[in-house]
């Protein structure tokens, strides 16, 4: 694993600045006809792009943070009194209308 550097930036910036100088160079004298300058661009897009995303995955992990530990006074707990009577619920029961048919009913169920 290398050690990173803190000019890193600067390199990738330098070999940049001099591929898209000698790209420059490299075209000559272009006419409004011609369709060097879409060509050129759209090279020079992909390798700038493919620069920046050899940066992204070279670059370190950001670090994991450390953990905090911190000391608290336990709240106060509230606990509701209990309910005196039945409690009560629904639920769905089967009613036969027939012997073949039936269907499904609310029905209150109090314990």
């Amino acid at each position: 694993m290398r050690a990173p550097t803190s000019f890193g930036l600067v390199h990738h910036g330098f070999r940049a600045a001099l591929i898209g100088a000698l790209s420059l160079v490299a075209i000559g004298h272009a006419h409004a006809r011609d369709n060097t300058g879409a060509i050129i661009g759209g090279a020079a897009a992909g390798l700038l792009g493919g620069v920046a995303l050899g940066a992204a995955l070279n670059s370190p992990p950001p670090p994991r943070p450390r953990p905090v530990y911190v000391e608290e006074e336990a709240a106060p707990v509230y606990v509701a009194p209990r309910r005196r009577g039945p409690v009560c619920h629904y639920e769905r029961r089967k009613v036969w209308l027939d012997e073949a048919e039936f269907t499904y009913k609310r029905v209150e169920v109090c314990e």
